[in-house]
């Protein structure tokens, strides 16, 4: 168990960089991949299962007892990423498919990799939970409309057939997943060892039969995507941060707001893209989901290197999550 620990420690640490190697791989030689493609929506109930095991009650009695920051953070979370991606589709000419595919990411719920990184800035992991839980919650109503409402003259999208994919991807898995934890739960105690290692296997294999789908249209299109995810995923770091400044909250939700809002459930993009739309249209999720990843330790060290404000490693060890990388 300890050497499933260290294997699951060394994927986690080095996620971004894998998925890199693996997508120029899947890249070289997409045939060996785009199997895989077929299996994207199984592969992120993985990761929602595993999600699942891992919330309790009290992520959502954080919105109760500071329903001021969440709320905060969640009119940020679906206004700021879905009108940055729109504004950033339409004013770098984005084809259909990649314009929409970069507003569905923004439409996303928070991904939770983004408790990890606001647990490592110092900044307030219960908000960043609540956030996180909340927002997976409200997806299967606000990101059809909202990818309805903003992606709608690119391509036709099906509200109530992506609402009834959210559900199937997102909210029976998490569901089961707490069922699952409530009744066995020293089944899933000796299982959580194996879970990072599990979910970042299943986002590497999403990313690279996107890659792999779309090896044909890297060519002429990998620049423009990579620039507008780079965009996109500053834009949501940096107004989330400075939305909850103008809000007057302290430092640590700040960081966490920034985090939660800059940082998407890219897992779920794709999926939906996928399923939904064209296979050109996952591709900005897959790059998200490799971005984000770097983005993010980036901030952190330069928010630790300021020596900022923070919640103590001891008052956050308890609200973290499992970091399920997505």
């Amino acid at each position: 168990m300890q050497a499933l620990e260290k294997v699951s420690q060394v994927f986690s640490k080095y996620f971004a960089l894998i998925v890199i190697l693996v997508s120029f791989v899947a890249f070289a030689a997409p045939e060996g991949f785009t199997w895989i493609g077929a299996y994207i929506t199984l592969l992120l109930g993985i990761i929602m299962f595993g999600m699942g095991t891992t919330m309790k009650l009290s992520d959502f009695s954080v919105v109760a007892k500071k329903p001021v920051p969440v709320i905060i953070g969640l009119l940020a979370q679906f206004l700021i990423m879905p009108l940055a991606a729109f504004v950033i589709a339409y004013a770098m000419g984005l084809p259909p498919e990649l314009a929409a595919g970069l507003v569905l990411v923004g439409a996303c719920p928070g991904g939770t990799a983004s408790n990890v990184m606001v647990y490592l800035s110092r900044g307030d992991v219960p908000v960043s939970v609540a956030m996180t839980s909340v927002s997976t919650m409200l997806a299967p109503i606000l990101t059809p409309l909202i990818v309805l409402l903003l992606a709608g003259q690119w391509l036709p999208v099906g509200v109530g057939d992506m609402f009834m994919s959210i559900v199937q991807v997102i909210i029976i898995p998490i569901a089961l997943g707490i069922i699952v934890s409530r009744f066995f739960p020293k089944a899933v105690e000796k299982g959580k060892s194996a879970l990072p290692l599990v979910s970042v296997l299943a986002i590497m294999l999403i990313v690279a039969a996107v890659v792999a789908l779309n090896a044909d249209n890297l060519a002429t299109t990998g620049v423009a995507v990579f620039t507008a995810v780079i965009l996109h995923n500053a834009f949501g770091l940096g107004l989330g941060y400075l939305t909850a400044k103008f809000a007057g909250l302290d430092e640590t939700k700040r960081r966490a707001i920034s985090m939660e809002v800059g940082m998407q459930n890219s897992g779920l993009g794709a999926a939906l893209a996928a399923a939904h739309f064209a296979p050109l249209a996952a591709l900005p999720s897959a790059v998200f989901s490799v971005w984000h990843n770097i983005s993010g330790p980036i901030l952190v060290s330069i928010w630790n290197r300021g020596g900022g404000e923070g919640t103590s490693a001891s008052e956050n060890e308890s609200s973290s999550k499992v970091p399920v990388e997505n």
